[in-house]
């Protein structure tokens, strides 16, 4: 009963070492329980600094025209793919374009998921220019009236095969063509994945790029399952989906719109660098304000749930030796056929009871550096990790204290202590 509190105290304190404050301790043995693990595609599986790579205009387009046209809709955009696309504009073609008097920024969000820049005054032609996923600028060329070249549409499918992100850059109804984005996936992210999988737990890999782009990352970087334009209201429904299968959730965020999200999911790790939202919408807040964390977290979870099996599981066990022990010497007096049980050719009953509180007394102290420490972690499934305990700790617990106690009651006898 000592030691349970115990694990679960060093099993925060490892969380706070890996700089992780953890607003609740059921979160963290919640960590060991989690079957699965939504991850964001960007800055946690890739390195989330996707860069504009290459233009590909649309037939009739120039590729200066293209590239003009994406460094003007991305001149009010401040995430590095934005500030990518300016800086290739201007090393390609020597562009410096400046926003004109008057032009309306259209500010990316999540569901629209485009942003550009309205021109045009009274005596000015009117440009409406938008940038963005090639679902959503297509939908929105259908609202207008205009209409997707076959040609622009395979030239996104292409990269998205390759696992690029294509941007579509648009003027009104004229499609100008696509601008390809390149990001980079992790080092060593498919064999911690791959960790994951034999512990049972599924990894899903959630972004708003399309089917295409995100099939692609997925297989390279060997995640279970994906979820293609994801919007925040479909990450809530994602996790209730796999809440109702029974299933524990952890997933990590950063954002206003992540809150909703993270209230909702077992384990919520929140982004120290993120909003206020959510920060208290999370039970465990990363000071590092590193999604990959969230893996790290999942471990020490795992470790805590295993360190405090294999000690309850010896804790049963020793007791069931001891009472084999106890029980015979301590009733021998009123029913003396239980002097046959006394396999150990212990001394007498009082030296039989007083030996096995010796050992027990012993026996507690000696698990407490190894509560605090946890044991040994190694990535397995349930059954596994079950299997080795029982061996280990079950079949040590039931035969430790035969020795032990068979020597304490020699030294009680040789001492004449009773």
């Amino acid at each position: 009963g000592g030691l349970l509190p115990a694990i679960g105290i060093a099993g925060i304190d490892r969380l706070h070492r890996a700089n992780v404050i953890a607003r609740s301790g059921r979160a963290v043995e919640a960590a060991g329980d989690v079957g699965v693990l939504l991850l964001d595609k960007t800055g946690t599986i890739t390195f989330g600094n996707r860069q504009a790579a290459e233009f590909i205009p649309a037939p009739g387009v120039t590729e200066p025209e293209l590239a003009a046209a994406a460094q003007l809709a991305s001149l009010a955009d401040e995430t590095p793919e934005g500030r990518s696309i300016v800086v290739l504009a201007k090393e390609r073609f020597g562009l410096r374009s400046e926003p004109p008097m008057g032009a309306v920024v259209v500010p990316f969000t999540a569901q629209t998921r485009m942003s550009g820049l309205d021109t045009g005054g009274p005596n000015e032609s009117t440009r409406r220019l938008r940038k963005g996923a090639v679902s959503a600028v297509t939908a929105w060329m259908v609202e207008i009236g205009g209409a997707m070249p076959a040609a622009v549409t395979a030239a996104a499918e292409q990269a998205a095969r390759s696992g690029a992100t294509p941007l579509i850059v648009v003027d009104q109804a004229k499609v100008l063509g696509v601008v390809v984005l390149k990001d980079i996936i992790k080092g060593g992210i498919r064999e911690r994945f791959a960790e994951l999988r034999r512990m049972g737990i599924t990894t899903v890999m959630i972004t708003g790029d399309n089917p295409q782009t995100a099939a692609a990352i997925a297989a390279e970087a060997g995640v279970d399952d994906f979820r293609a334009q994801v919007t925040p209201e479909d990450k809530l429904r994602i996790i209730r989906e796999y809440q109702a299968g029974g299933r524990l959730v952890a997933m990590a965020g950063d954002g206003t719109n992540d809150a909703p999200a993270l209230a909702q999911a077992d384990v919520a790790v929140a982004m120290h660098a993120g909003t206020q939202a959510a920060k208290e919408a999370g039970n465990l807040v990363d000071l590092d304000s590193n999604p990959t964390k969230l893996i790290e977290i999942v471990r020490i979870g795992k470790q805590l749930l295993m360190t405090r099996g294999a000690l309850t599981t010896f804790s049963l066990t020793n007791d069931v030796a001891k009472y084999f022990v106890i029980i015979p010497a301590a009733l021998v007096g009123l029913v003396p056929a239980l002097a046959g049980f006394n396999p150990l050719g212990l001394a007498s009953p009082q030296s039989a009871i007083l030996s096995a509180v010796i050992v027990n007394a012993a026996l507690i102290p000696m698990l407490i550096p190894l509560a605090m420490r946890g044991v040994a972690w190694r990535p397995a499934a349930a059954s596994t990790v079950l299997g080795r305990n029982l061996l280990m700790y079950g079949v040590g617990g039931l035969i430790a204290p035969f020795p032990l106690i068979w020597a304490v009651d020699r030294l009680i006898a040789t001492l004449g202590l009773v």
